[in-house]
């Protein structure tokens, strides 16, 4: 006796066609195409959310050089500077800083200038 299994068959290729909505051409229109692209979406994104960090990461660390020279500094000396005053600020907090808020990164480049 055979197994008539349309429905789920229908079921399973619906869900996949519904993630793949948008995706460019056979991609969102063909299954076997369509599976292919949604492995390798699954795939990028995996990947890229680490990514993701190590690009912001980066990104923190160059808005505080680039403050941290303008106030007369290196990344390095303000970084150690912070931590041997004992300030318990983040790369992204001090990142963030150096992007909306110059006079707090002055302010903590005059306190470490006054204590190296």
């Amino acid at each position: 006796m055979r197994i008539k299994r349309g429905t789920v068959k229908k079921r399973r290729k619906q869900k996949l066609f519904q993630y793949v909505k948008g995706f460019y051409g056979g991609k969102s229109k063909l299954y076997r195409t369509a599976s292919d692209a949604f492995k390798k979406a699954l795939a990028y994104a995996y990947r890229d959310r680490r990514t993701r960090k190590r690009d912001f990461r980066t990104l923190w660390i160059m808005r505080i050089n680039a403050a941290a020279r303008q106030a007369g500094l290196t990344y390095a000396e303000m970084t150690q500077g912070l931590r041997k005053l004992g300030v318990i600020l983040d790369r992204r907090m001090l990142g963030e800083m150096a992007a909306s808020d110059e006079g707090a990164i002055k302010y903590l480049a005059g306190l470490v200038k006054g204590n190296v």
